[in-house]
């Protein structure tokens, strides 16, 4: 087997042609700190679906529910979160959908 023949991290480092180097890693990206779930650092017991200011955080911009990497919330007040923002919705405390969205039918474009 030939040089041209074996692959390319085969062949010493003298036979590679110029400009076949490994390229530069990527700058590391910044981690941030972990979230910590506000329920549970504030000892709050549960949720409450009448506290639509608490409520409020955990929706998007478009009134979707927050995932839990987004908010933080522990696996326990997310779903509690989850059940009190369908409560509220149910009795209109919440919107299902934001008032722009329903006039327009346009998302707003991010980006």
């Amino acid at each position: 087997m030939t040089s041209e023949e074996r692959p390319r991290e085969d062949r010493p480092r003298e036979d590679r042609p110029q400009g076949e180097d490994r390229p530069a890693r990527p700058p590391r990206r910044f981690t941030g700190r972990r979230k910590v779930c506000r329920f549970c650092a504030d000892h709050i017991p549960g949720v409450d679906y009448k506290e639509i200011g608490r409520l409020r955080m955990y929706i998007s911009e478009r009134g979707k529910i927050e995932p839990r990497r987004k908010t933080g919330a522990c696996q326990k007040h997310q779903r509690l979160i989850c059940t009190g923002i369908k409560r509220a919705r149910h009795l209109a405390l919440l919107p299902y959908t934001l008032e722009h969205v329903r006039k327009t039918g346009i998302f707003p474009v991010r980006g």
